[in-house]
């Protein structure tokens, strides 16, 4: 029987990024992997707000979360000491993986960012797939 994804309550996380020299090319326009890093760091406090250490978590499980899929439209570059926000917002939860969408604006509402991100529940030790814990975060269960 085909799994059916269920989908959590819709409130969007924002996480606040300012653009350091580390995060840009020589002309201080932010290179493209810096985005990748903003995403990461936003999901990671998202879970963290919703209670969850994800070492503990590991240590506890032997399960970890990673990048399954991603799809990203770079619209507009970010500079040098632009304040951007970050945004996280769950779309689907199924079993053994979570699919977010993520923005990433400047603080003028420009958007820069859209992306979809899969992450998947592996057990570390075997490297396979596994079912996301019942209570892991308890207001997305399916």
């Amino acid at each position: 029987m085909a799994e059916m994804p269920t989908r959590p309550p819709q409130d969007t996380f924002r996480w606040p990024v300012r653009v350091y020299w580390e995060d840009t090319d020589a002309g201080g326009v932010v290179y493209h992997a810096s985005y990748l890093r903003f995403m990461e760091r936003a999901r990671s406090e998202w879970l963290r707000g919703m209670g969850v250490d994800q070492s503990a978590f590991k240590e506890a499980t032997g399960l970890v979360f990673l990048v399954r899929e991603m799809q990203i439209d770079f619209l507009k570059a970010a500079l040098l000491d632009d304040e951007l926000s970050v945004t996280v917002e769950v779309k689907e939860r199924r079993s053994a993986s979570i699919l977010f969408t993520q923005t990433i604006s400047r603080a003028d509402g420009t958007q820069l960012i859209r992306a979809q991100v899969r992450l998947a529940c592996v057990d570390i030790g075997r490297m396979r797939p596994a079912q996301i814990p019942s209570g892991f975060i308890p207001a997305f269960d399916p």
